[in-house]
């Protein structure tokens, strides 16, 4: 009996919450409407309930697997008419994309606002969903031709189909789409019936069990029966039947469609050059007369100075090998295969046996490379074929072989030997590698009860006197502990902290918790909670179920030494952070249920590098670099093929990822590989940053990059890097969008870290990271995968501190540009000018509703004239506002100093020293600004009676001369007073400045 799997989605409706009142009355009688891939269902309606409880469960057949991603799942709320006489209302409704849905076991309540149908829809509230698919197997009956047995199972689906349903009066228009469906339902029955019928699973698994209405003194609920399914899903039905009937295929429906894939492939390399390669596929050989010896068959390629060999195979079995010849760096016009025979004889010397291996030719083929076909990656691969050795010795001999040209875009060129790559090396291959999904872990530590204080102990097992208690929670190797608590005031402890974990998946399998007695030096109890089965939530508003567990001693009996009251979760409402926040490439949430669709695709094309400097040695004798690129965004990293001994390398790789979030950015870093050949780590050779929301939508950027890397002797330019970078967006309005939402999810503001805590809880991700894709294969090095991070960026340094502080100054100095302007307009300096403002004046004082509109045009006048002169290429990292190109090499020493320091205490000190004149000047600054808004509240403390007095009494005639003098007399006159002359004008200051300078500050109260 053959197997066949079928998908089920399965929708729980739990609840909703705060919904429009819409029956007139206060009240709304809701029922839900679920449509998934042409499949309608509804739940029952719940009575004047504006937070209705349904908990009902509604299951969709997933008719296709692989476009499940692609679909909808849509729930509208609706308002029922029979509970409350009017027409139906519009409550609101969701919609979740297929890319999020999970399977069962993963799924966890989410609340989604409604949303409205239209502008002017008057909608509120939240509903609760569960979704999730389970995969089932089901036995596939063959037919066997029988046609009673036919008409006894059409009669069976008939009857299962269409069960008896018992209706309520006014249900006419149910009864007439019913009568519709039931003509259709015959008119396809007769054209099944002239084919012969299988009977599959598909067939019965979307007919929906139909429950009869209950008796009208019931509970007030309305039970509907669920909607029927629209001709799409009968349509699809059909095909899934046609699909199971060619089941004696031996290539699956899946197979074909990979295939189809595959054969689109070639149009993906558009942003890089297409690099010809000769594809040399040596399949086999077979020998005209059987060997008496058993022997070794390899192929030798030999095309000018270039040689491989295939590996070594028993006679009879196939290499099926494929090489890849950089055809630039091809300096014959011909390519020679031959046939090689290991053989091994026995000799005796000095009655000793000795082994030796015999080679013999059984012939050479040759092929001259000017006629070597052409192929292009959607033809389909090139039949190998029998070719002739020619050979003096054995004559006879064949070879079968497939040669071709084509470029990196062959299917067979990721996985064959290729010539610029040192052939088959594993750690030089281009690969693709994906960072672990990051869980933050909070386990809430409540109270502890019944403890046995003598037991459980190294100790004595006498009672210990005055314990000081605190609980210590270990997740591989991340250890935090609660504050210390003591027993005098209470018998049971009570703590209520919570303690944040970063698990990453798969997760450790447990999460230990332990009492200990720092008192006295002693451990009370521990207990192990499993992790996998610790309950998950994506937001704050649903309740997470407390937990007793046992407390075990160390001892070998376990004994029981009381218990331990804790809440634990897996928080899926946060982005874990591993990275610099500044160059944050993903803020998802760790919920897959919490992602939206992509709003675009990122393409990037690694297209070369250019006057690469070397990095090591050759033979001892001359330097060389084999290099590499990484590039990361989001969990996805991409590693290019290693380019052996070339310092103007092309790769010409092209890699796409999918958008969520338009102000992230990209990063590429180019390293050089030293694991392919000895023990020893990548040499980093520059990085650059690519932000995306820089990037014109639908346009191709191709430019040349500066490589420069800070080492400890100062900034080097190592070289150029070209890459091709393409944003696509289709829906404009979803990009708008993103500008509007958030950066990070909601529970990062619900219940947001500490700072202290989000660093520590970054360098945790950070560490595990790093540590995950150093034991993939090949490895991703930890210096590579730290320097992508930026995971230095919390360590101190004098160049970032400098490069920080001219970013500020920067930044004011735009403010110190508008004053020195006005300055130039109050001293007259360009008279013309001034007479404007001064005309400006009046008219903002006589017309004062001028003023916002008039600041507005201004503003949208003057970023339409900078409009031309916009950034057209997306810049990189600047070496002069990183302040590279200025600081000693001391400095540097002392960035690239570890964490303590490993230098001397001389070198230490004057660092020190170095470091305080800094934080003097700092806190001098601190000082002056503090001192500032001390004297303003001195005005109002009277800690100098007289200044006080006089501002007091400042204050009472200017409120007379306001009663009596106009605002805009006032604001006329102050504007006319300080553009005026400079022969009106002293040289001292005013004495507004003297007497604001004169108020006391309590910087004479500092020690």
């Amino acid at each position: 009996m053959a197997e066949v799997s079928v998908r089920k989605l399965i929708v729980e409706v739990i609840s909703a919450k705060n919904l429009m009142p819409k029956d007139g009355q206060g009240t709304a009688s809701a029922y839900a409407i679920v449509d998934f891939d042409g499949q309608r269902k509804r739940t029952k309606t719940k009575s004047r309930d504006l937070n209705p409880q349904w908990d009902e469960k509604l299951e969709f057949l997933v008719l296709d697997k692989e476009s499940m991603i692609t679909e909808t799942l849509e729930v509208n709320l609706y308002n029922d008419k029979k509970t409350t006489g009017k027409r139906s209302t519009f409550l609101g409704k969701v919609k979740i994309s297929g890319s999020t849905f999970v399977k069962c076991g993963e799924e966890v309540i989410i609340y989604y606002p409604l949303e409205k149908r239209s502008v002017f829809s008057q909608i509120k509230g939240e509903l609760g969903l569960k979704v999730c698919y389970v995969d089932e197997v089901l036995p596939v009956t063959e037919s066997t031709g029988d046609e009673k047995k036919e008409e006894k199972s059409e009669k069976a689906e008939k009857a299962e189909e269409n069960p008896p349903v018992t209706e309520s009066a006014g249900d006419t228009e149910k009864k007439e789409e019913n009568s519709e469906e039931k003509k259709k339902e015959e008119e396809t029955k007769k054209e099944e019936n002239q084919k012969p019928k299988e009977e599959t699973p598909a067939e019965k698994a979307p007919a929906p069990a139909v429950t009869p209405a209950p008796a009208p003194a019931a509970a007030p609920e309305v039970v509907n029966p669920p909607i029927a399914e629209t001709e799409k899903v009968k349509l699809k039905e059909k095909q899934f039947e046609v699909i199971q009937k060619r089941s004696d295929l031996n290539v699956s429906d899946h197979e074909l469609r990979s295939l189809s894939k595959d054969r689109s492939r070639g149009a993906a390399y558009d942003l890089v050059d297409r690099m010809p390669f000769l594809y040399v596929r040596v399949v086999k050989a077979k020998r005209s007369t059987k060997s008496e010896s058993v022997s070794t068959l390899y192929s030798k390629l030999v095309i000018g100075t270039h040689t491989v060999r295939t590996k070594s195979e028993i006679e009879g079995k196939d290499w099926d090998q494929v090489f890849a010849f950089d055809k630039e760096g091809l300096n014959s016009t011909s390519l020679e295969v031959s046939v090689w025979s290991e053989s091994e004889t026995e000799k005796k010397e000095n009655e000793e046996i000795q082994k030796q291996k015999m080679e013999s030719s059984l012939g050479t083929v040759s092929f001259d490379l000017q006629e070597v076909p052409k192929r292009v990656p959607p033809d389909s691969p090139l039949a190998p074929q029998w070719y002739t050795l020619e050979s003096e010795t054995s004559p006879g001999n064949d070879v079968m072989i497939a040669v071709w040209i084509g470029t990196q875009a062959d299917e067979a060129f990721q996985e064959s030997w290729q010539s610029d790559s040192g052939g088959l090396i594993p750690e030089t291959r281009s690969k693709v590698y994906l960072s672990p999904k990051l869980w933050y872990l909070r386990l809430t530590v409540i109270q502890t009860q019944d403890l046995q204080l003598g037991l459980g102990g190294s100790g004595p097992e006498a009672k210990v006197r005055h314990p000081e208690l605190y609980v210590k929670a270990q997740l591989g190797a991340q250890v935090f502990k609660t504050g210390r608590t003591g027993l005098l005031s209470s018998a049971n402890p009570t703590w209520n902290e919570d303690l944040i974990f970063v698990a990453s998946e798969p997760f450790e399998p447990f999460l230990v918790v332990t009492l200990e007695d720092v008192a006295n030096s002693k451990t009370i109890g521990r207990t192990k909670i499993h992790v996998a089965s610790i309950e998950r939530r994506t937001d704050d508003r649903t309740d997470i179920k407390s937990r007793w567990f046992n407390l075990c001693g160390l001892e070998e009996n376990h004994s029981y030494t009381g218990r331990i009251h804790v809440r634990v979760c897996l928080e899926g409402g946060y982005h874990v952070i591993d990275e610099a926040a500044h160059v944050t490439s993903d803020v998802r949430a760790s919920a897959k249920q919490l992602t939206k669709p992509p709003i675009g695709l990122l393409e990037v094309g690694i297209r070369g590098a250019t006057n690469l400097l070397p990095v090591k040695t050759k033979d001892g004798t001359r330097g060389t670099t084999d290099a590499y690129v990484v590039c990361k965004y989001g969990p996805k990293w991409v590693r290019t093929r290693t380019i052996v001994d070339r310092f103007n390398p092309r790769w010409n790789e092209q890699y796409t990822w999918d958008v969520y979030d338009p102000c992230t950015v990209l990063t590429i870093g180019v390293f050089d590989n030293g694991r392919f050949q000895k023990d020893a780590r990548d040499v980093r050779m520059g990085k650059i940053r690519v932000r995306l929301s820089t990037l014109d939508t639908n346009r191709v950027y191709i430019n040349s990059y500066s490589l420069i890397v800070l080492l400890p002797g100062g900034a080097r330019r190592m070289g150029e890097i070209e890459i091709a970078v393409r944003f696509s967006c289709s829906s404009w309005l979803s990009l708008m969008q993103a500008y509007t939402n958030p950066i990070l999810p909601r529970m990062h503001y619900v219940k947001p870290f500490g700072p202290a805590q989000q660093d520590v809880l970054r360098q945790t991700a950070m560490k595990i990271v790093t540590a995950r894709l150093a034991r993939s294969e090949p490895a991703l090095g930890s210096e590579v995968v730290q320097f992508m991070l930026d995971s230095d960026t919390h360590v101190w340094s004098m160049r970032k501190s400098k490069a920080n502080w001219f970013r500020l100054v920067n930044c004011l100095s735009r403010a110190t540009t508008i004053f020195y302007w006005l300055d130039g307009i109050r001293t007259w300096v360009n008279p013309s000018t001034t007479v404007l403002v001064h005309i400006l004046l009046i008219a903002i004082v006589f017309c004062p509703n001028l003023i916002l509109p008039t600041l507005f045009m201004y503003g949208f006048l003057i970023l339409v004239l900078r409009f031309r002169k916009r950034m057209r290429v997306p810049q990189n990292m600047d070496p002069r506002m990183s302040y590279v190109d200025n600081v000693s090499l001391d400095e540097l020493d002392e960035e690239f100093d570890g964490f303590p320091t490993m230098r001397s205490v001389e070198m230490v000190r004057i660092r020190y020293d170095r470091v305080r004149a800094l934080a003097g000047r700092a806190q001098c600054l601190i000082g002056d600004v503090a001192a500032q808004g001390e004297r303003l509240d001195a005005l109002f403390s009277w800690r100098d009676p007289r200044a006080t007095g006089i501002f007091a009494l400042l204050c009472l005639v200017l409120s007379l001369v306001f009663y009596v003098v106009p605002f805009k007399g006032f604001v006329l006159f102050a504007g006319f007073y300080y553009l005026r002359h400079p022969r009106f004008r002293d040289d001292m200051p005013s004495v507004f400045v003297n007497f604001f300078r004169r108020l006391p500050s309590f910087s004479d109260q500092i020690m």
